[in-house]
């Protein structure tokens, strides 16, 4: 198989799962696997950084007129009732620096488990059963319905859950975000909304670290041929992300999160199994 299939595969792995409550560290590490590529492999680790950025990108495409609408209503909201400390932006930020100083103080043992299948497989599946305990329980409780009308106390807490996310591969960020959010009473849409916009820092800062870490290892030598690579993953995974995004809001509306939870206990089954 090429190495432009191979790209392009992964860019439809990391454009699928990015955004889905599913992991999408855990699947594009199941990919890389079945094709063959190096775990190791310095520059295929840049690779499915880089093409995050597509991911991102396609979040701030999506939803360019609700960032457009907070930037203008801050710090005060469109009702006048926030402060430029309750403000959704600013709650957005404040989970973000939770997550951050302790993902940064761990990041070598982050890197560690990134390696682990076997944590990964463990991690769907435990991810998938609280889930689906937690949408199922908590769905009908929801005393927040839209993200603009979220509080400090709900903020703290998600970000506390993204710590778990990024340190045990598999969890997803996303997974950790929106049952976080209904554990502290956001509606399943309010829930979602947040963690597209908590996706945002969180994903710009930690590919950012990456690829610094990379050019700083000495082993940043990218040739003309795998730049196109890099072109060809950022661009499908943006587009692939975009066309998610979009359906993802439309089925939550309507439906909760048990398929994904189905979903990831049967994949992370199939992680143990093949591993065993």
């Amino acid at each position: 198989m090429s190495d432009s299939i191979k790209a392009i595969i992964i860019g439809i792995v990391e454009g699928l799962t990015e955004f889905l409550p599913v992991s999408s560290t855990a699947h594009i590490r199941i990919s890389q696997e079945l094709l063959n590529i190096p775990m190791d492999d310095s520059y295929w680790k840049m690779f499915a950084i880089v093409i995050q950025l597509g991911a991102i990108l396609s979040v701030l495409v999506y939803f360019r007129s609700r960032i457009v609408t907070f930037l203008k209503s801050f710090p005060k909201g469109k009702n006048g009732e926030r402060s430029w400390m309750s403000h959704p932006l600013s709650l957005v930020i404040l989970s973000f620096v939770i997550t951050a100083v302790p993902c940064f103080l761990m990041d070598e043992l982050i890197g560690e488990h990134l390696e682990n299948l076997t944590m990964m497989g463990i991690a769907l599946i435990v991810g998938g059963l609280v889930m689906w305990i937690v949408d199922r329980v908590y769905s009908g409780r929801a005393t927040t319905q839209e993200m603009d009308a979220m509080t400090f106390r709900q903020a703290i807490v998600i970000g506390f859950t993204q710590i778990l996310a990024a340190t045990f591969p598999g969890v997803s960020r996303s997974m950790a975000t929106i049952a976080g959010g209904q554990l502290m009473g956001l509606s399943r849409p309010a829930a979602l909304e947040f963690s597209f916009f908590l996706s945002i820092p969180v994903m710009v800062s930690a590919t950012g670290f990456k690829m610094l870490k990379f050019m700083m290892s000495g082993e940043n030598s990218v040739t003309a041929t795998q730049w196109q690579l890099l072109a060809i993953g950022f661009t499908v995974s943006f587009f692939v992300a975009w066309a998610v995004i979009a359906w993802f809001m439309a089925w939550v509306n309507k439906h909760g999160f048990a398929p994904f939870a189905i979903y990831r206990l049967i994949a992370g089954a199939a992680v143990l199994y093949f591993l065993a």
